[in-house]
């Protein structure tokens, strides 16, 4: 069956580092765009970043470029999120997404999510 899992979030201070993984199974991650999406309470679900199937070119929303890092390893059918410098407004769920093609930073033609991990970020 098809599956993504997050993994990594947890507690960090401000200005700490967190490296997410999302863990494709079911699937072959190089067939798929993915992106990574973030929601806190009463906001919208937002895309903060994604890469490309074929062409592997990045994207990112503006508040995370410079600090937050996305990458693929097909052979371990997974792609990661590094985040540096982390701020409090970074508090969030995040989820990853598969999709067809990245829209900007966002995900067009998605068909399966992750469930989610939870990142606080505070002193």
């Amino acid at each position: 069956q098809v599956q993504l899992v997050e993994s990594g979030g947890g507690l960090v201070q401000p200005g700490g580092s967190l490296r997410l993984s999302c863990a494709a199974s079911g699937f072959t991650l190089d067939d798929y765009a993915i992106g990574w999406f973030r929601q806190v309470p009463g906001k919208e679900r937002e895309g903060v970043s994604c890469i490309g199937r074929s062409d592997y070119r990045t994207h990112y929303e503006d508040s995370v470029k410079g600090r937050f890092t996305i990458s693929r390893d097909n052979a371990k059918n997974t792609v990661y999120l590094q985040m540096n410098s982390l701020k409090p407004e970074d508090t969030a769920v995040y989820y990853c997404a598969r999709g067809n093609v990245c829209r900007g930073y966002s995900l067009a033609g998605i068909t399966y999510w992750g469930k989610g991990t939870l990142v606080t970020v505070s002193s």
